[in-house]
């Protein structure tokens, strides 16, 4: 198990936070209002309220669009979506007894590029914490970063501490990650484009998302497209790895685009290389359950099929933990950053140590 480093601090406290995660999908700011306690070394949670507020569209494309601003509108948006995230969470607040000590927001992710030192995630923790009144960590990544890490997956040290009774924990957000432990380690890393890769196909037809995996399923196979993408020199590296939207941008999508086939044909083609990327990873680790959460649990075709190619017993838990799991995860990580303990692993992200990642903005008394 991992040690708890400082654990005089928090063994015997109990903590309310928000968690605030945007995704690359674009699906909306998840919100999670969670409880923590700790008791004879066992975490404990539980999710007292959650929603996803859905963005406006002018807000969603330029969030679609922030890689190509200029320096002076990106910081705009960090603001912009600071404040968006604040009014979200001050009318999410509005009618709940339990009150958060502090927000834990992982921000929307523009770019990732460990390898050259950057990641940046926007919405600005001065707003939040300015608006609400509430302390706010953000900007979790870039201190693993700067210590040489891959600055992701940041979920693994949560899936340890809050469901050790899984052998691996495996989310399907815009991207597809899973964690496991491997003697006395931590191990996690991206797998390949999920949600992203379907819904960039679906929208193409005017469909938000493949509803259930039906267009998948109704749609046969094209087995050359399916060769060339589980070609991709990506699936080739050893953890630890990540993904970003420039590597689907610059490498996964001009696949599909330059490919002449019908989209229910691509759709039903890049759902069946989601699942045989899935089981190539999953099948190679020493594990009887799988525990499946993010958007992506509720495509039913895709865990039909994954559950085809791997003996493993896939759960998907309720939908509360299933919707909001990265929510409760990054409450998670502010709580942590809080107690002053590592909530980033070396073993996960290949930095040259374990750190405590998050910026923490206080909030301001003031008199109006």
């Amino acid at each position: 198990m991992i040690e708890d480093k400082n654990i005089n601090l928090y063994k015997t406290m109990e903590y309310k936070a928000i968690g605030l995660m945007s995704g690359t999908s674009l699906d909306g700011l998840d919100i999670a209002l969670c409880g923590f306690s700790r008791r004879d070394g066992k975490w404990k949670h539980v999710i007292y309220k959650a929603v996803t507020v859905q963005y406006p569209h002018t807000l969603r494309d330029k969030l679609a669009n922030s890689m190509t601003l200029s320096g002076l509108e990106l910081t705009a948006l960090d603001v912009e979506l600071g404040e968006f995230f604040a009014l979200s969470v001050n009318e999410f607040l509005s009618d709940v007894k339990e009150q958060p000590e502090i927000i834990a927001s992982h921000g929307h992710t523009v770019f990732h590029i460990p390898a050259q030192g950057i990641t940046k995630q926007i919405g600005s923790g001065a707003v939040i914490a300015a608006k609400t009144g509430i302390d706010t960590i953000c900007d979790f990544r870039t201190v693993d970063v700067a210590l040489g890490g891959q600055g992701a997956p940041l979920v693994p040290i949560g899936d340890e501490l809050l469901f050790p009774q899984y052998g691996i924990c495996l989310n399907l957000g815009g991207f597809s990650n899973l964690s496991f432990r491997r003697e006395e380690r931590r191990i996690a890393y991206d797998i390949a484009p999920n949600n992203m890769a379907i819904n960039y196909l679906t929208n193409k037809i005017g469909v938000e998302y493949d509803k259930d995996g039906n267009i998948a399923r109704e749609n046969k196979i094209d087995e050359t497209l399916l060769s060339q993408l589980n070609a991709l020199e990506y699936y080739k590296l050893k953890p630890p790895k990540s993904l970003g939207k420039e590597w689907f941008e610059q490498v996964f999508k001009p696949i599909l685009d330059e490919s002449v086939l019908p989209i229910g044909v691509k759709i039903a083609t890049v759902t069946s290389h989601i699942v045989r990327q899935l089981a190539n990873n999953l099948n190679k680790i020493e594990a009887n359950n799988v525990l499946i959460t993010g958007g992506g649990a509720k495509n039913k075709f895709l865990i039909e099929s994954l559950q085809n190619f791997t003996d493993k017993k896939i759960v998907v838990p309720d939908t509360l933990t299933t919707d909001y799991k990265e929510a409760l995860i990054f409450a998670f990580l502010g709580v942590l950053r809080r107690a002053g303990v590592a909530n980033c692993l070396k073993s996960v992200t290949g930095a040259a140590c374990d750190s405590i990642g998050g910026a923490w903005f206080q909030a301001q008394q003031f008199s109006k």
